[in-house]
């Protein structure tokens, strides 16, 4: 094991071990113990009594946080004709159909998001190996699927800061809730979205508590633990 650094080791002494805190504080603590030269961002990790190995107690879904990821957010779109030119419109960075598809196929992968029409999903299944293994395969369960009319609306939203939240093996929800430059309100208004759009999406499978465990972290920096039941009642005014 990697031995800690100093600052680390500093950062992780002002939390109070054993002690799960409410998320306002969680939130004050993970940017006070930041450390790193960067604008690192903040992350809340919820671990879930949900067995991914079952279907229906799987979790996928988006968010769009209020204030966004702190980040600009690249997005391709295969489309073409009338939803072509509303993807351009809408500032998406790399739009066009078979082209884009050949671009793809030729190890372009410099993008966050990637939508498509229903009329291309036959064309980009091939793609499937490429984007798959990076999370960017458009899909209809995620959003990024959607009718031509929808693409410009669809593109604006995932510049707003669209965060996808799935389960990983270890039944665990990993998702950005910002940089630790963001002001603390904004960082829980951020975690409040996610948390909203978790609980709306429990697995009914999931008998008993869903959430076992949230902790928050910074990139470089150690882990909060949080009040499970202060974080999981979290609700938008």
């Amino acid at each position: 094991m990697a031995k800690q650094g100093k600052a680390f080791r500093e950062a992780a002494g002002e939390i109070e071990k054993g002690r799960a805190y409410p998320p306002m504080e969680a939130v004050s603590l993970a940017k006070r113990t930041t450390r790193a030269k960067f604008d690192e961002t903040l992350e809340l990790h919820v671990r879930t009594n949900a067995d991914p190995r079952h279907a229906d107690q799987q979790l996928r879904g988006v968010t769009v946080l209020p204030h966004g990821v702190g980040k600009p957010v690249r997005v391709a779109v295969f489309a073409q004709a009338d939803a072509a030119r509303a993807a351009v419109e809408a500032g998406a960075e790399a739009v066009g159909a078979d082209d884009l598809i050949e671009r793809v196929e030729g190890g372009f992968t410099s993008f966050d998001v990637s939508i498509a029409t229903p009329d291309m999903m036959g064309k980009i299944g091939k793609l499937g190996r490429i984007l798959g293994r990076r999370g960017l395969m458009p899909n209809p369960r995620t959003g990024t699927v959607v009718q031509p009319g929808d693409v410009g609306a669809a593109v604006a939203e995932a510049k707003k800061g669209r965060v996808e939240l799935r389960m990983d093996r270890s039944a665990i929800i990993h998702a950005p809730i910002g940089k630790a430059s963001f002001e603390e309100e904004q960082l829980v208004d951020n975690m409040t979205a996610i948390v909203d759009t978790i609980n709306a999406l429990r697995p009914t499978a999931v008998k008993g508590p869903f959430v076992k465990t949230a902790y928050l972290s910074s990139t470089m920096g150690p882990g909060v633990q949080m009040d499970v039941a202060q974080t999981m009642a979290l609700k938008a005014d």
